[in-house]
Parts: structure tokens; C-alpha cells; sequence
């Protein structure tokens, strides 16, 4: 083959300013603006948050961007709080394998997300300190949201067609009787605070320690049945957007969702924080901590929010969240985008931690075991598969399901009831 039929058969050379022109033009396709705002006000002093919208996966490459915001609600002091808030993401980060494709990445989130929650509450509890902390972690990547969340802080998603959707689950003992049910089934007793006269107040909690929640991180001394495990769920917004509010429960006690989401639509992110805050504590006082977050979510070609439309919610929003309309939503992607239809992508819950890891057992090249917790690499004889019984036998298959170091095996059995609590302090 002649140079010349080689030259004719390359493809033309485009100039540098067109590529670059190309790629900003996909880029407003792919990837929203990410407008937030703060607000909060104090009673005890206990609330800390996160706001971290630079981070990148990988470093030094902005296309690789993805930003975190987070709510850190402590008790019983700070040092949980302020423990999560400055280890958390980093050990989230350490749980997703290095090298992973964005999709790649995004799938292994979920994962990634219980296994970095369950490394700081190990951590921490290592410290011997008695505080705990409700945590609600959010993590937006161009249109996908992923929400990993334990204790009662909440965040919710308000989209342009004016449906607001909850994207949390409260463990709550008092309203979530699942959860109510699983503290007892490991150990743990749950009942409402006995006064002088046997008389019962106040909400359920479970003993010992007293606890009104069923999942934090921290609570060295409550009982390990308080799980650090979060209720995780994943969605991706249309290119219409939607705005998260991120809240501790001094919002959440004092407004309804749909109310929170109403009173600050059409407002920029910044105002709209403080507008909430205002809200809560003009319908209830400030009798807690009060801290929100308004993360708007929009195209890159709307850099503010329209003010949505207060008006009936049409036949349209019954396709929220519904997975078995994917296929319509696919094909009527158009118009679903307008009233800002939300694709669900994962959601799961289960406090049962071989559960949540997958079944994932990486061998890396000296021969070693990865904790799927830990992330540190142990030889076999020092750990065991999550399903594997206290020895290895044919019958307890222990290579079935991820590897768990020796702590972090123990750490699972305690959660699951199978080993007697080292909490014996009731402090609340």
C-alpha cells in the first residue's frame, strides 16, 4: 500500500479549538451544575455537616468530578460526628476498586458505601468514646444520586414536576417496626422509659443505653445490635433535574417533607436553606439542633431553578420510582423528562451484612484475602468468607461470599446477635 493511499485512508485532522468546542457542548449534555446552599442553627451543638463538591475520582481529572454532601446529627457529645465526618469518605472511597470505568464505579457505590460505614464505626469504637451519630451521605455524580443513610436525619428529591420523594428510610424505633424487630431478635429489648409509679414515657427506645434509634455509627455503649449498616438507594434524575434537601431531624420533626420542599421552591439553593430552617423554626421553636442542606441539581444551560408550578400532580408521576415502567419510560423519555421522572437504579436496606458486601472474594497477586470491610490484605488462615461457619468445613462452605478479617468478622456477629454485646452501660 502506497503512503499516499495510507494518508487518504486517515481520518482528517480536526482542529484542537473544535475538539475542546465538542467536548464542552457533550459536557453540558452529561454533566448538571451542582448549586448548594447552608443553613443551621444551634441548641446543642451536636450537628456537623459535609460539603465536599470537588472531589474527582480520579485525581487531576476534572471530567472525573463528582461532589458529597452529608449531615453528621451526633448525641451523647461530638466526637462521633466529627469522627464520620473526617473518615467517612475516605473510607468509602477505599471500598471501590482502583481503575473502575464510571459505570463501573457507580455500581460499585452501594457496596463501597456499607462497607466504608461499617470501617468507621469499627474505628471508632476502637477509641473506647461513648458519642454516636446519625449520618445521611449523599453522593451526586453528573444525574446519578446515591444516598446511604442511618440513624433520622433525612433527604429528600423535590423534581420539576413537583413530586417530592424520599429518598432515606428513618430507623426510627418508634415508627419502624422492622427495625423493632430485628434489635429484639439480637439481643436487644426495646421498650419506652419506665418513671416513678411505673408509668411509661417518652418514645420507644432500645436498652441497654436507651437509645431512640436502631442504626448510627458510634454507640460503643448501647449495644452492637445498633447497626452502622445504611439504607442505600441509588436514582438518576432526567435532565430536567431536582433539588435535594439534606436535613437532621430538627427540620424533620418540625416539618412534613412535601411542606419543607414547598417552602423554598423557585428560590436559589442558598436561600432556600435558610428558608427551611426559618420554617421549622417558626412551626416548632428551636428545641434541637437545626441544620440544612439544598442541593440543586440542574442543566448546565438552566444555571437557576425555575420556579416550579404549584398545581394537581398529573397521571404522569405515577411512573416515580416504578420499575416496572422502565421500558415506557424509555420510550417516552421525552415527555417524562418535562415533569421530571426519576429512574430508580438500586435500593436496599437489609441490616444483614453478608447481605450487602455481594459475593466478591479478590485474591490480589502475593495470594492474600481483601477484607471487604477493612480493605487491608490478610492471608486466609487469618479471616473467613462471611457465610463460613467459626471453622472451616465442607459443610459451612467458607469460601462462599466476601472475605472478613478476624475483627471484622467478629464486628459482623456481634450485629447479628451471635456473640454476647460488650455494651453493659445504659447512659441515655
Amino acid at each position: 500500500m502506497s503512503q499516499s493511499e495510507v494518508s487518504r485512508m486517515k481520518p482528517p485532522l480536526v482542529p484542537l479549538a473544535t475538539l475542546i468546542g465538542r467536548e464542552l457542548r457533550n459536557e453540558k449534555v452529561e454533566k448538571p451544575f451542582v448549586k448548594f446552599g447552608q443553613a443551621a442553627l444551634a441548641k446543642k451543638g451536636e450537628d456537623y455537616f459535609l460539603i465536599k463538591p470537588d472531589c474527582q475520582r480520579i485525581p487531576g481529572n476534572a471530567s472525573t468530578s463528582f461532589s458529597v454532601f452529608a449531615i453528621f446529627d451526633g448525641h451523647n457529645g461530638i466526637s462521633a460526628a466529627i469522627f464520620a465526618k473526617e473518615n467517612l469518605l475516605n473510607n468509602v472511597l477505599s471500598a471501590i476498586p482502583q481503575g473502575a470505568s464510571r459505570d463501573e464505579w457507580l455500581q460499585a457505590l452501594p457496596r463501597a458505601l456499607v462497607a466504608g460505614f461499617v470501617k468507621t464505626d469499627i474505628e471508632f469504637q476502637q477509641k473506647g468514646e461513648t458519642s454516636g451519630t446519625t449520618v445521611t451521605f449523599v453522593v451526586i455524580d453528573g444525574w446519578t444520586v446515591t444516598v446511604a443513610s442511618v440513624g433520622d436525619s433525612r433527604c429528600i428529591l423535590d423534581t420539576q414536576g413537583g413530586v417530592v420523594s424520599l429518598l432515606t428510610v428513618d430507623h426510627r424505633l418508634e415508627e419502624n417496626e422492622e427495625e423493632r424487630e430485628r434489635v429484639t431478635a439480637s439481643g436487644g429489648e426495646v421498650g419506652r422509659l419506665n418513671v416513678f409509679g411505673g408509668n411509661e414515657v417518652g418514645p420507644l427506645r432500645c436498652w441497654p443505653g436507651g437509645l431512640c434509634l436502631s442504626r448510627s455509627i458510634g454507640d460503643t455503649d448501647v449495644g452492637e445490635f445498633i447497626v452502622p449498616i445504611p439504607h442505600v438507594k441509588q436514582v438518576k434524575l432526567s435532565n430536567a433535574g431536582g433539588r435535594l434537601i439534606i436535613a437532621s431531624d430538627g427540620i424533620w420533626d418540625a416539618l412534613a417533607s412535601d411542606m419543607a420542599a414547598k417552602a423554598c421552591r423557585g428560590l436559589p439553593a442558598e436561600l432556600a436553606a435558610k428558608l427551611v430552617v426559618k420554617e421549622a423554626l417558626r412551626s416548632r421553636g428551636l428545641k434541637d439542633d437545626t441544620t440544612c442542606l439544598v442541593v440543586d441539581i440542574i442543566p448546565s444551560d438552566h444555571p437557576v431553578p425555575a420556579p416550579t408550578p404549584r398545581k394537581k400532580q398529573n397521571m404522569l408521576s405515577s411512573f416515580i420510582f416504578g420499575k416496572k415502567a422502565q421500558d415506557s419510560m424509555n420510550k417516552a423519555s421525552n415527555k417524562l423528562s418535562a415533569v421530571g421522572v426519576v429512574e430508580e437504579i438500586f435500593e436496599e436496606g437489609s441490616a444483614m451484612l453478608a447481605e450487602r458486601l455481594g459475593k466478591d472474594f479478590p485474591l490480589n497477586s502475593s495470594g492474600l484475602f481483601r477484607c471487604a470491610v477493612c480493605q487491608v490484605d490478610q492471608p486466609p488462615s487469618d479471616g473467613s468468607s462471611v457465610n463460613s461457619g467459626p471453622f472451616f468445613s465442607p459443610s459451612s462452605k467458607p469460601w462462599e461470599g466476601p472475605f472478613l478479617c478476624a475483627n471484622c468478622r467478629r464486628k459482623k456477629d456481634a450485629m447479628e446477635g451471635k456473640r454476647p454485646s460488650r455494651a453493659t452501660v445504659m447512659t441515655y
